[in-house]
This record gives structure tokens, sequence and C-alpha cells, in this order.
């Protein structure tokens, strides 16, 4: 099967980039299943009702989020406590936030696949040991199916290299986001597991990590002056990953990095 994997989606102008870009990516490689990063989605920050069905419209199966998952926070809670189809991290902190961390979902040709959100500790919030929380994890999507994702929402390559290398051979892929920058390090590990340290940003093109660039340079240059957020508007980029899955073993076959713009 053919997993589309879109990185961090960003503001207006990153979901305007889906309805331009993803109904013909997902002909072009047969896709099965689209997932998609939504944790900027609304503004930059957060994601609300109204951005997630839009990014469903446009034709997005599933969502995983990051450290921004509550920056809208009623409208998140109320996607996650209706149990709509995203993820947050599960080793997010506290423990008792709304929503799962991992969903088990049935494709439209009968396989399951689970769906891992985590989160790392290296310069990022707070958080649980992501290494101990997805072992966790994977032990009980391995009931169900051999198919799994991992979204590892992460700083730190070293980090995020580390986990890929820790779970090759028993998940499907590990999908490095959060930095919104796409790395050219796809590969299928030794075991059989994808990789990429960032899948990248879909968002505005000229732009700092999505931001309005003035404003982004002006918290550089002048900190002392207050620089409201801004998502930056314009062409769009759309940057996601493709992985050939061999449905039988869950093992990856092929990954191959895609940048539109």
């Amino acid at each position: 099967m053919n997993i589309l994997f879109i990185g961090d989606i960003c503001g207006k102008c990153g979901r305007e980039t889906l309805f331009e870009y993803l109904e013909d990516i997902k002909y072009e490689y047969n896709i099965d299943l689209t997932v998609a990063n939504g944790e900027n989605s609304a503004g930059g920050l957060g994601i609300t009702v109204n951005t997630y069905e839009e990014m469903t419209r446009a034709g997005v199966d599933f969502f995983t989020l990051g450290n921004h998952a509550f920056s809208k926070a009623n409208d998140a809670k109320i996607l996650l406590d209706r149990k709509e189809a995203l993820v947050r991290p599960a080793n997010m902190l506290p423990e008792d936030l709304p929503g799962e961390g991992m969903e088990i979902i049935r494709c439209p040709q009968g396989c399951k696949v689970a769906i891992i959100n985590i989160m790392g500790r290296v310069y990022m919030d707070p958080a649980d040991d992501p290494f101990k929380c997805v072992d966790n994890l994977i032990e009980k999507a391995k009931k169900s199916t051999d198919i799994i994702l991992v979204d590892f929402h992460a700083e730190a390559t070293s980090e995020k290299e580390a986990m890929g290398f820790y779970l090759d051979g028993r998940v499907s892929a590990v999908l490095g986001t959060h930095t919104h920058i796409q790395t050219a390090d796809e590969k299928i590990l030794p075991k059989g597991t994808a990789y990429i340290t960032d899948v990248g940003m879909t968002g505005a093109v000229n732009s700092v990590l999505g931001m309005d660039v003035d404003t982004a340079v002006g918290r550089f240059v002048t900190p002392e002056e207050k620089h409201k957020f801004k998502s930056a508007e314009g062409k769009g980029r759309f940057c996601a990953v493709v992985i050939n899955v061999d449905e039988k073993t869950g093992k990856a076959l092929e990954v191959k990095r895609i940048w539109k713009s």
C-alpha cells in the first residue's frame, strides 16, 4: 500500500496549498491513505474545528499534532473529545490531557494501520520519555497490525535519528516533524523501517518556518519589541513523503520525498 504523509501544514497558505496539489499527488502515486501533521493549521499555531474540516475536505484522512496541539485549546478539546480522525503526542504533559497518542484505523482496502504521535524532549516543552512511551504503544498496536506509522515531533536531529534506529524493524516508518525544513536523508533503515529526519512544511515559500518574514526578522533584530505572531501568505510549497509498505509484513519497501511549489 502507498501512504502519503504531509509535513506540518502551516496557516491559511498551507491549507490552500493542500487544495492545489493533494488531489493530483494522490492520483499520481496511487495513494491508499493520507496522513498530515495539522498542529500549525490555524494561523500557524494550533488546530481548530474549521481548519480540521477544511483539510479533511481537501483529502486528508487522518491528522497528527505536536507541541502546539492545544494552542487553540477549546477547539482541540472538541476535536479530541469527539474522537475525530486525529491524535496528539502520547507523551505530552500533563498526563490527563484530552485525546490519545495512537489510533488504529482501517483503510478502504481493508488493512489496519496504527498511527502513533510522540514528541521529543531535546529543546522542547517538558514531556515523558518518548522511547518508553512508544514501546508501550507498539506493543498494543502489534495485537492488531504490523503497519505502524510514527510521527516523531522533535527538534534535535540526533534524537530523531536515535528514534529511527531504536524502532527499526518494529514499525513501518518514523517520520520527523516540527522543524519545518525538509531534510534530504530519506531512506529505508537496515531492518525495514522508512525514515526521514523532517518531512518539511506545507506553507508559504517566502517565510521563516511559515511565519511572516518581517515579523520573524524583527524578533531577532529587535527582540526588545513585541512582534505578534503572524503566519505568512503568498505562494505555497507542499512537502510530504510517500511510503510503500508491504501489507503482509509491515516493512517499508520504498520512501520517496516530495517537494512541490
